[in-house]
């Protein structure tokens, strides 16, 4: 198979700079974090763009966003966010991922205090992926050790909750990111609604594997399917 293209990543602007300080403030009106707890970052073409250390989301400005390049050196009299090594590490495993969004929502960390990751137990799993989600153990934040156990949970998936702590997302773009942190705190609220009636049905290898499948065309126009590819469903007859 021949190699994919890498993707194009945008250039350090002050659009990058806003766009990240509008997905960091868009956490605890979402319910995804509260006070200063969480992190967002986004690619760029020679490191990453990353929110700074304990500074309130409404106190952000385009200059206080911090430049990291990938070999972890940062510009600026500014430290990054404690979780920069997480993010740099997430960036380097995974050369298709453009954002970052590390989080302490409120189920997905219930769940991560149990060390539970999250089952096939409903097929919107696949929205990180694979056909679960699982929970790296604990590490002390801020530390290499955080980021080797999470790079270890993540596997070939795009988010994973971390031990006694919370959850970490990653996406193409910081839309796409946030989506799916917002996703996997959705699907932590509904595992622990279903644990209170005993263990659920999961669906199986198989069941997954077709999930995974249409999962790749899923939100796509006819127009937009590659030659070969099936739509996500059944479609309607078009009469006009």
């Amino acid at each position: 198979m021949p190699a994919q293209p890498r993707p194009i990543f945008p250039k350090d602007t002050l659009a990058l700079r806003w766009e990240i300080i509008e997905t960091a403030r868009a956490l605890p009106k979402r319910g995804l974090t509260k006070g200063t707890s969480g992190n967002v970052s986004a690619r760029t073409t020679d490191g990453f763009l990353i929110t700074p250390s304990g500074t309130p989301y409404e106190e952000l400005t385009e200059a206080k966003i911090v430049a990291v390049d990938l070999n972890g050196c940062y510009r600026g009299d500014i430290l990054p966010s404690s979780e920069w090594r997480m993010h740099l590490d997430f960036y380097l495993a995974k050369p298709a991922c453009g954002a970052v969004v590390h989080c302490h929502s409120p189920r997905a960390t219930a769940l991560s205090c149990h060390r539970k990751g999250i089952p096939a137990f409903h097929y919107m799993v696949a929205l990180a992926g694979g056909d679960r989600i699982d929970c790296a153990r604990y590490e002390s934040f801020g530390t290499r050790a955080l980021s080797k156990a999470m790079i270890e949970a993540l596997g070939d998936r795009n988010a994973c909750l971390l031990g006694n702590h919370g959850q970490i997302a990653g996406g193409p773009t910081l839309k796409k990111a946030l989506s799916v942190a917002e996703g996997v705190e959705d699907l932590a609220d509904q595992y622990l609604s279903s644990l209170a009636l005993g263990e659920p049905v999961l669906l199986n290898e198989a069941e997954m594997a077709d999930i995974l499948q249409k999962f790749k065309s899923y939100g796509k126009q006819p127009g937009e399917l590659k030659d070969g590819q099936d739509a996500a469903f059944e479609l309607p007859k078009k009469v006009g």
